[in-house]
């Protein structure tokens, strides 16, 4: 599948194009990487912006074409979250970034399967069924954007746009070989995404090329006046780089040789730190003393937030409703017992235990402060420091079914991404070769606020690295 730079070329027409990934699409859909297909929408959309191209008229992205994830709001298009609890429901507006895409001529190609509410790190929680891994169809493609870093990955499409609450874009990014970028909390509107927890959620961008991630975060970041969460601060050419420029980079001595991370990403981690010293780059091991409070914190709050979140769907103006019930309480009961899977049923009862009268003080408060700790402490290393490295997960793919018994289990394949959510920091997961078992490895990285530019600036220089 030629990338986007063959349409500046115009060796290929958007048209064909996206025939040619819709062609994709058709062919392994056995991976259950869409939920919908919007083929007669997309292919009317290349052939204006063939004519747009060929006026001079077009917008930024013209023609690159676009999977979104099944948390955002595009008008007149279904909106489930993959949950039963929304079935059948259609967005009334556009969400900013699909709004902000459009304008510049992004093809959106259809709705990508997810865990349900994007709760998940294995997309098996879809009420529509797991997706596979393009890799090993044994294997989890990671999530929640599981579908999302599937369609990339296989050719489905050149970009995919993703929510990363804890990790759900990095992690299945990881899994399937592909870049997986979480901008700063703020950075990007989140009017029209479908809330999981509001102080972690963040619009993130999966793709194989990062001058298409580069051109599409700088489309779509900035203020907006839907969502007064968002930054107001100038949005910077993505695009621009140095390959010239040296960086600074800690590493938690404690992640190195830890016998929860594989060793064939334990050895792609010592890989990279001796490239990069070797290529006039500075890297060290650093102390980092909140490491075993990271994971906990952010179950603690993201369940709290999603209990919040969450009470609006009741069965009352939307979505599924129980037939059978005696009184509005038995009402709401089984139409939300019905419709919501385990994984987030077990995220509510979880979140609304913690924001009790009897343990406020004792769970949530206490996470709220320790949160606190990590970002101040992150901070301090970023005083010294342009980059933190860390493995993107401890483990490559895993199969299907393989944690599903032990939610503590699953739970632990965020033990490396939740960080940066908690921190707030913007981070990027990138591709680091393959396991024994041909499955891709990915290493991240972590910049301090609204250091994206970092980021992807330091990718193009690993790129150049690969390379030599």
């Amino acid at each position: 599948m030629p990338g986007d730079s063959d349409l500046v070329a115009r060796r290929m027409s958007c048209f064909q194009r996206v025939s040619n990934f819709l062609a994709s699409i058709e062919r392994q859909k056995s991976l259950n990487a869409f939920l919908s297909v919007y083929d007669k929408e997309a292919l009317d959309a290349a052939a204006l912006v063939d004519e747009k191209i060929a006026q001079g008229k077009a917008g930024k992205l013209a023609g690159l074409t676009i999977g979104i994830k099944d948390v955002f709001a595009y008008k007149n298009h279904r909106l489930q979250a993959a949950s039963k609890i929304l079935q059948n429901y259609s967005a009334p507006y556009n969400s900013t970034v699909v709004e902000r895409l459009l304008k510049e001529d992004a093809i959106i190609i259809g709705s990508q399967n997810c865990d349900e509410f994007a709760m998940g790190s294995s997309n098996e929680n879809s009420a529509f069924g797991p997706c596979l891994n393009p890799f090993n169809h044994e294997c989890v493609p990671g999530g929640s954007s599981g579908g999302s870093a599937a369609a990339v990955s296989a050719d489905m499409c050149d970009i995919s746009i993703g929510s990363d609450t804890g990790g759900s874009v990095r992690q299945p990014a990881a899994f399937c070989g592909i870049y997986g970028l979480k901008p700063t909390y703020s950075r990007i509107s989140r009017y029209g995404l479908t809330a999981y927890a509001s102080s972690f959620d963040c619009v993130g961008i999966l793709g194989k090329s990062i001058e298409s991630m580069a051109k599409t975060l700088e489309v779509i970041s900035g203020a907006d006046e839907f969502d007064s969460t968002v930054s107001r601060r100038a949005v910077p050419s993505f695009a621009a780089g140095d390959l010239t420029k040296k960086y600074k980079i800690a590493y938690f001595k404690n992640q190195l040789n830890s016998p929860v991370v594989q060793t064939e990403i334990n050895d792609q981690m010592l890989a990279f730190i001796e490239d990069a010293k070797r290529h006039g780059h500075l890297a060290e091991g650093v102390e980092f003393s909140y490491d075993d409070y990271i994971l906990p914190a952010y179950y603690i709050l993201a369940t709290a937030e999603a209990s919040s979140n969450l009470s609006r769907f009741d069965g009352v103006r939307y979505g599924y409703r129980a037939s059978e019930f005696s009184d509005l309480t038995s009402f709401y009961k089984k139409s939300r017992s019905q419709a919501f899977g385990k994984e987030v049923q077990r995220r509510i009862l979880l979140g609304t235990f913690v924001l009790s009268a009897s343990y406020y003080d004792a769970y949530y408060k206490q996470a709220q402060r320790v949160r606190r700790l990590i970002r101040n402490q992150v901070k301090d290393v970023f005083k010294k420091y342009d980059l933190i490295l860390q493995p993107a997960t401890p483990t490559t793919a895993f199969k299907l079914n393989e944690h599903t018994a032990d939610p503590l289990e699953m739970y632990a394949a965020d033990l490396f991404s939740v960080l940066a959510n908690v921190a707030g920091i913007p981070a990027l997961s990138t591709p680091a070769g393959k396991d024994k078992k041909g499955l891709p490895i990915g290493l991240q990285f972590l910049a301090d606020d609204f250091q994206e530019e970092t980021l992807l600036n330091f990718s193009r220089i690993l790129d150049a690295i690969k390379k030599n």
